[in-house]
């Protein structure tokens, strides 16, 4: 570990960073997750909250209406010295594809799968990828409608297709925090993929809670397993994956925030010199392991 707090905040500041869950400001939250609104069920997700998993974060960040979303973004990674982000992209021309066209130099971009829809499905990541140049896909199991889970058949074609791309797959796994079943994304599933798909490069997003120590013992099984850290303060990082990590996992955990959806950049950069990395691991977590895996210098 650093000699000192103030060691630690020094080699966060001046430390390059790659942010694997990057978002635009949004202007109404409620709209941002109708996606999820038929899988749920309580009073508070479908009428009280602003996002289906307020309860578990507070005071997330909020935005006067930005004309140039790109822009102001840009500025906070600059004041938060954040080199590169992966942003969501969907279609050609939309805001991420939009940013990565005007950022290149600052942006990359994710597509969001869909198992359900099959081939056609397979033939969207395709396009993302040819006509936009995405270097991820993601996946949310719980939240797709009908639910996937992470070991489906009907995901598979979607991981095969991944590697036929060479691009990795970043999947939620652990409970998730929407009151959603948390049965797709429990971490003993992924087993079975890195199993049938040992060349899937596959990331776990949001923590993977209660089974980081089960999700510790996949990542020194599987070579191309690998955990970023979205959607969770620094404060509240498994201490089974920071220990992890300052051991035999250097090159398997990456740093993944959660702006704009629950966590401002001021809270995750204040908080992140408390987490008890060793000197060696930082550079790797913030910015040397993402560069190799979404292979960023291609």
């Amino acid at each position: 570990m650093s000699d000192s707090p103030n060691d630690a905040r020094a080699i966060v500041a001046t430390t390059p960073k790659i942010d694997l869950m990057l978002g635009f400001p949004i202007d109404d939250r409620r709209a941002h997750y109708e996606f999820m609104k038929p899988l749920l069920h309580d009073r508070e997700s479908t009428e009280d909250f602003e996002f289906p998993a307020q309860y578990m974060f507070k005071q997330p960040p909020h935005f006067a209406e930005k004309p140039d979303k790109i822009a102001h973004l840009v500025e906070l990674m600059d004041q938060h010295g954040i080199a590169k982000g992966m942003v969501g992209t969907n279609t050609p021309g939309d805001l991420g594809h939009r940013a990565m066209q005007r950022h290149p130099d600052r942006f990359f971009g994710s597509y969001e799968v869909n198992p359900n829809l099959g081939m056609e499905g397979v033939r969207a990541l395709m396009r993302a990828h040819d006509e936009i140049g995405i270097k991820a896909a993601t996946a949310f199991p719980a939240g797709m409608n009908p639910q996937v889970p992470i070991n489906d058949k009907k995901m598979f074609p979607i991981y095969a297709k991944c590697i036929e791309l060479d691009i990795p797959i970043c999947v939620c796994a652990g409970v998730p925090g929407p009151r959603l079943p948390f049965a797709p994304q429990y971490v003993g599933l992924i087993d079975e993929v890195c199993w049938y798909f040992p060349e899937l490069k596959f990331v776990t997003r949001h923590g993977c809670e209660p089974w980081a120590d089960l999700a510790v013992k996949l990542l020194l099984k599987w070579p191309n397993l690998y955990y970023s850290t979205s959607a969770f303060a620094p404060r509240y990082y498994p201490a089974d994956i920071v220990n992890y990590a300052n051991t035999r996992g250097a090159d398997k955990v990456m740093y993944a925030g959660y702006f704009p959806m629950g966590l401002s950049l001021d809270r995750i950069m204040d908080e992140l010199p408390g987490v008890a990395f060793r000197d060696h691991v930082w550079p790797k977590f913030l910015h040397e392991n993402a560069r190799k895996v979404f292979k960023l210098d291609d």
